[in-house]
């Protein structure tokens, strides 16, 4: 007997995750967009990956610090990622805001597939079944050299220290994800222009991207 897949969940917000290897400058674009978006007049909240609520962050401190097999790195990313969904995200775009994320599915493609070598088939279904269906609206890959990534990085973890050639290995895991989905992807190159000119270009591709939404995320805003 066939059984029907689960349908993805729908909501009424939109979604951005920023995908990049290590001191690729994801965070500094995120509060740049956040300013810009909320001076528009538009509902925003951010977000990471892992963390985002009290059980994901404590996950996040165990991931980043404690040497562990690779097996189980990928079950606590997916552990933390079921958290985050329903505390986090899921709220943010049930209530119509433009939601930012620090990484998502494709960090978990690219370190724990692409890196660690574990099958990328199950990632997927792992991934599919911790966010029960749900996909980033846009996903913006911010790329840059591994060596100078690695020199700009300023969040010292475990990743890091495994140094370029496994950042190399990350960088053709987002490569090969953005290949398998090449519409949600938008590429940005984070060592050829400065955060502002990287916040202009994402901005404009945010607003052009959801003209249907933007009416209505405003009237999210104004309520708030």
């Amino acid at each position: 007997m066939k059984t029907r897949a689960a349908k993805s969940v729908r909501t009424s917000g939109y979604f951005v995750t920023f995908e990049g290897t290590e001191g690729a400058g994801k965070s500094t674009l995120i509060q740049l967009l956040e300013k810009r978006l909320t001076q528009a007049g538009f509902a925003v909240a951010v977000t990471r990956e892992p963390g985002g609520t009290p059980v994901a962050e404590q996950i996040r401190k165990v991931i980043l610090h404690q040497e562990m097999d690779p097996w189980t790195e990928l079950f606590l990313y997916e552990a933390a990622r079921a958290e985050h969904l329903t505390h986090s995200v899921l709220p943010a775009l049930h209530a119509g805001k433009i939601l930012l994320c620090d990484r998502f599915t494709d960090s978990t493609l690219a370190y724990q597939g692409q890196a660690r070598g574990l099958p990328w088939k199950v990632i997927q279904t792992l991934n599919h079944t911790a966010t029960r269906g749900l996909k980033p609206n846009l996903t913006v890959l911010l790329d840059i050299d591994p060596a100078k990534g690695l020199l700009r990085a300023k969040d010292p973890n475990r990743f890091e220290a495994e140094g370029v050639k496994f950042q190399t290995l990350v960088r053709k895991g987002f490569l090969k994800s953005r290949k398998e989905d090449p519409k949600r992807w938008m590429t940005v190159h984070a060592g050829k222009h400065s955060p502002e000119e990287l916040a202009d270009e994402v901005l404009a591709r945010i607003l052009k991207a959801a003209p249907a939404k933007n009416a209505v995320l405003r009237k999210v805003r104004s309520r708030g």
